[in-house]
């Protein structure tokens, strides 16, 4: 660095720590290391912030995941009244002879010209994800932006998966717009061995890429026995001070789902 760029952020350094009210005291110990060291000065103040930054956001970090952990009362009431059953959409009586291949290929038919995803899911994954719902019952998933990720919070509630942007819950708990809702019927479970899913999801906030990357990541997380995604979801529950949102990014860019 040239001594009149330095000189020029050492000054703009000295002029903010003088509203430092513990400035006066160090001010001959300061001024000294100007003279003798102004690279080791600036390089002190900037470790200094850093620290400072990095206690923030821990600080930060902890409270804020472990506010997410307890569904709210009111939230969970608005899921109850949006239950469906699978009645409301088909008439079972007129598939229920058909087989696991035959309503799976009416099932997603019929959401093709639809603002949703679809897909039918094997009873034992469906029955993972169920175990897992009631240990984990809320979590983030994060999905690709044009400028680096966005958080999508998710939380269970019986056979239903709400998703709402993080930053909207933020501001409106339990009144913040659903961004996804995906609902699972398992009328055909035990007799034919698979659940029905479907995910309406709000075209406005995201796609149908972006969706179906949130179900992707639901489906790995909740229903997959991956060691690694497990500890994920019991560090966030059990251990919120410890969970890392930049290793849910290692994650995704890992698996690359969004292709």
């Amino acid at each position: 660095m040239s001594s009149s760029p330095m000189r020029a952020s050492i000054e703009k350094v000295t002029e903010e720590l003088k509203t430092n009210p513990y400035y006066e005291k160090y001010a001959k110990k300061i001024a000294g290391l100007q003279e003798t060291s102004p690279e080791e000065f600036l390089q002190r103040i900037e470790e200094r912030e850093k620290e400072k930054i990095s206690k923030i956001e821990s600080k930060s970090s902890s409270s804020h995941y472990s506010s997410l952990l307890e569904p709210k009362k009111q939230l969970t009431e608005k899921m109850k009244s949006e239950d469906e059953s699978l009645d409301k959409i088909m008439k079972i009586d007129l598939i229920e002879n058909k087989d696991a291949n035959e309503i799976a290929e009416i099932w997603n038919h019929y959401h093709k010209t639809k603002d949703a995803i679809s897909a039918i899911i094997p009873k034992e994954a469906y029955e993972e994800m169920k175990i897992n719902a009631k240990k984990y019952p809320t979590f983030l998933f994060p999905i690709p932006r044009s400028q680096g990720y966005e958080f999508i919070m998710c939380q269970f509630f019986y056979n239903t998966v709400h998703f709402t942007p993080l930053l909207n819950y933020q501001v409106h708990k339990e009144n913040a717009p659903e961004c996804l809702k995906i609902t699972h019927y398992p009328e055909f479970k035990d007799t034919k061995g698979i659940v029905l899913m479907k995910g309406e999801f709000q075209n406005n906030v995201i796609n149908s890429q972006e969706a179906q990357c949130l179900a992707n990541q639901l489906q790995m997380y909740y229903s997959q026995k991956d060691a690694n995604k497990l500890k994920l979801l019991e560090q966030f529950t059990s251990k919120p001070d410890q969970f890392k949102h930049m290793d849910l990014i290692k994650q995704i860019e890992t698996l690359n789902i969004m292709k």
